[in-house]
């Protein structure tokens, strides 16, 4: 015979529900520490800078295969660093350092980097910038001084990758922490150098990228096919021509 009252105890005391939503919520903290989102989109950052960089350096070289009179930066390439017959110093008056960051963040000209001391070296002039809506294009009106778009066959990348942040945090003083991307070329051997800044613990730490990159500067991820060419702090804006 079945006892009615058999089931009465058959469900959870409040206690016991307590005690269950306090293991849930322990576990719960115990795995966002584990995953740590911060870090995770930190890392993802910094995949999508290695991968935009390695992008950049491909079209680059595609592009010198391919131009009959390649221009890394300007039409005689007077933008890159040093000249025809030596890239150890820079013309302060012509060569330039390009970064990815726009001068009309919050405005017209409201971005504008007023400092010209770049790379230990000064500059002639205030630098000057492409505004966001141009960072992307491909035909050197972009952040990257380079027409892609006058190969026969068109640009081999359809816009110009800019870092996922992309900022800098004192336009007075620029440094090595900032996330945008850097470029240069030398005048002499057409070479160049791609510059970004990581961020996550993976890959600033655990797998220091910067510091195996073959680069001659561990605060920077560099690419390119002169890793020498720029030493210090680097972002000079890009110069029209």
């Amino acid at each position: 015979m079945l006892n009615k009252n058999s089931n009465l105890n058959s469900g959870f005391t409040l206690l016991e529900l307590l005690i269950v939503i306090g293991i849930i919520a322990i576990l719960s903290i115990v795995l966002v520490i584990m995953i740590n989102p911060s870090e995770m989109f930190k890392k993802a950052r910094d995949s999508q800078r290695m991968s935009d960089l390695a992008t950049l350096k491909t079209a680059i070289e595609v592009y010198k295969t391919n131009s009959r009179t390649p221009a890394l930066a300007g039409g005689t390439n007077t933008g890159c660093k040093g000249t025809t017959s030596s890239d150890t110093a820079y013309d302060t008056a012509n060569d330039h350092i390009y970064y990815s960051y726009p001068s009309d963040i919050g405005g017209v000209n409201q971005s504008l980097i007023s400092v010209t001391t770049f790379d230990d070296v000064i500059f002639s002039g205030a630098p000057a910038q492409v505004v966001k809506a141009n960072l992307g294009l491909t035909d050197s009106n972009g952040w990257l001084p380079i027409n892609f778009s006058s190969l026969p066959g068109g640009s081999p990348i359809s816009s110009l990758p800019i870092d996922p942040v992309n900022t800098i945090a004192d336009k007075t003083a620029p440094t090595n922490t900032d996330l945008v991307y850097r470029y240069i070329c030398s005048e002499k051997t057409l070479s160049f150098e791609l510059d970004t800044t990581l961020e996550s613990t993976a890959y600033t730490e655990t797998d220091n990228k910067m510091a195996s990159d073959g680069g001659n500067n561990v605060n920077y991820y560099e690419v390119g096919t002169n890793l020498g060419l720029m030493n210090i702090e680097s972002p000079l804006a890009k110069i029209p021509f």
